[in-house]
């Protein structure tokens, strides 16, 4: 009898890399290594955090992204971007910072449960079992993340006292799911 489950794990890395970045998020890879390595998990997406400007809209494209960045972020980085986002678009900008994601296929419904509470202790406060009729995925989350407004219609909202307190603020929210990742590949390693 075929093993399903393999047989999906390995259609999973034939799969083409759909995200923006194109590439592994070194970051996260070594934890996605890990469960990669296991009989019982494979990855399905991942993120190690990052910010993001991009324009509002309701749907997702790739050219809504004005800048996307998975490492810490300067002051005069920042500055410069969204003064060349002003003369870009008349649109609402937004600020974002996403925190570490990951999905893992389990093989049963007690990996899948044994990955949950190992990432739950390991500080990944958000996160789910998500059941199909054919596997389980886990999906983990960091739950630091910032959303607002920051250029309308050409004109920036934000000042420079606004911005340097951004910059801090994501760059200590990437550093926090920097330590999660890491944090949960010591202890799967352990």
């Amino acid at each position: 009898m075929v093993d399903q489950f393999l047989r999906r794990k390995n259609q999973q890395f034939m799969k083409n890399d759909r995200s923006i970045k194109q590439s592994w998020d070194d970051r996260i890879g070594k934890l996605c290594e890990l469960i990669n390595k296991s009989a019982n998990y494979y990855t399905t997406s991942s993120c190690s955090g990052r910010v993001l400007i991009l324009i509002n809209d309701k749907e997702k494209r790739d050219d809504l992204f004005l800048f996307v960045s998975h490492n810490l972020i300067s002051f005069k980085e920042l500055q410069s971007i969204i003064a060349g986002i002003q003369t870009k678009t008349k649109k609402l900008v937004y600020f974002k910072h996403d925190p570490a994601i990951l999905h893992v296929a389990c093989r049963t419904l007690e990996d899948a449960q044994n990955l949950h509470d190992l990432a739950k202790d390991n500080g990944w406060k958000r996160c789910g079992i998500i059941s199909t009729k054919n596997r389980y995925i886990v999906e983990l989350n960091v739950t630091e993340r910032l959303e607002f407004p920051i250029v309308n219609n050409g004109k920036s909202l934000i000042d420079d006292y606004f911005l340097d307190l951004i910059v801090k603020e994501a760059n200590k929210k990437l550093k926090v799911s920097w330590n999660k990742i890491e944090r949960l590949t010591k202890t799967l390693k352990n």
